[in-house]
């Protein structure tokens, strides 16, 4: 299996595994920015066998102080969680959304950063599973409970590469925010109390990683764009974004392309909470 292959499954690979029986663990994290909670949006229609997982409750820990907005769940809590959606040790897990991959983006990164070894994204999520034919059911799904193992307990220093706040601030690899130019600039910041970036960052907008359907760059259209922003093979770099969800989008589409990178995951909304940090503009 290529690299694309161990992040990324299409609708059609999905399906021909769910025909032939085999045990895979679909998770439905439908997530979007201005309507958080997509529980009702599951019960109306979800790939069959799909249990729905909270991007608020599953994949955050709000009782973290100091970390962003959407601080990371400890490994502790995702293990119970990831139980009861019925998950096992040894089986394929699939993750998928309905937006613009910033649910099962999250999704995907937690999960790996937790230690989990077979996850992956379902390439332009729940509308490729409908164009491609797959049937829709309803309800909710009460799976089994499941066995998983969470190796690691502190996600911050899980088997995903991440960055502090002063490492992001150190500039001592190329660093990209992921965010929209204009809160990249600063004209505008929508939802945390300072507009701005982390001095020296580059802006690399997710949805410059995606077609205009929200799926993944094909291997040469993304290297091509990596080759552009300047991202060498094999060089360490690092990304950020508004609290750390829509950067692991960022760092899957790297990961397709055989890059790693270091996620910082409090993003802007941690760093722009202490005012003695700088802050830069344009």
């Amino acid at each position: 299996m290529n690299e694309r292959g161990r992040v990324l499954v299409t609708a059609a690979e999905l399906a021909r595994l769910i025909d032939a029986g085999e045990l895979v663990s679909i998770l439905d994290v439908r997530w979007r920015l201005d309507a958080p909670d997509g529980r009702t949006s599951h019960l109306e229609g979800h790939i069959p066998g799909a249990v729905y997982v909270s991007l608020e409750d599953d994949l955050s820990d709000h009782t973290v102080a100091g970390r962003g907005r959407h601080p990371l769940p400890s490994g502790a809590s995702l293990q119970e969680s990831l139980r009861r959606w019925g998950v096992r040790d040894g089986v394929p897990v699939v993750v998928y959304d309905d937006w613009n991959r910033a649910g099962s983006g999250r999704a995907w990164w937690v999960l790996t950063a937790a230690g989990l070894t077979d996850v992956r994204i379902l390439d332009g999520g729940l509308p490729a599973w409908c164009g491609a034919g797959g049937h829709l059911e309803t309800g909710p799904v009460t799976p089994p409970t499941g066995n998983v193992t969470v190796p690691h307990d502190d996600l911050y220093a899980g088997a995903q590469p991440t960055l502090t706040a002063e490492e992001a601030g150190t500039a001592n690899m190329p660093l990209f925010d992921a965010r929209a130019p204009e809160r990249f600039r600063g004209d505008v910041e929508p939802v945390d109390a300072v507009a701005g970036h982390i001095p020296g960052a580059k802006n690399l907008p997710f949805g410059s990683l995606l077609t205009a359907d929200a799926a993944f760059l094909g291997a040469k259209e993304l290297q091509t764009l990596l080759s552009e922003n300047g991202i060498k093979q094999g060089e360490p770099v690092g990304t950020y974004c508004g609290s750390g969800i829509t950067a692991a989008v960022v760092v899957a589409a790297l990961a397709a392309a055989g890059q790693r990178a270091a996620l910082f995951p409090g993003s802007w909304s941690e760093w722009s909470s202490d005012p003695q940090r700088p802050v830069e503009r344009g």
